[in-house]
């Protein structure tokens, strides 16, 4: 069932990852430009790791559906994974 035929643009080089420290120190990771993507972590590190997961999982959905995504080597930019 298709609910609607719009395409959904997302400028994937354009993904910002925001961090915040909850009161019992966890962190939370979320990417505003893509509406719910967001994680917690122990630490800052591994709320990155689960929100690029979460963010992967999210756009794999919109291309299953029919929306096109730039090619995923700019999603992130450069540095990923670097410590």
């Amino acid at each position: 069932m298709i609910k609607n035929d719009k395409q959904h643009k997302i400028s994937l080089s354009s993904l910002v990852v925001e961090f915040d420290r909850e009161k019992d120190n966890r962190w939370i990771a979320e990417i505003p430009q893509l509406p719910g993507v967001m994680a917690y972590g122990s630490t800052k590190r591994e709320a990155l790791r689960r929100v690029y997961a979460v963010a992967l999982r999210t756009l794999a959905d919109q291309v299953e559906h029919g929306n096109l995504v730039a090619p995923i080597s700019r999603l992130f930019g450069y540095g990923v994974g670097r410590r």
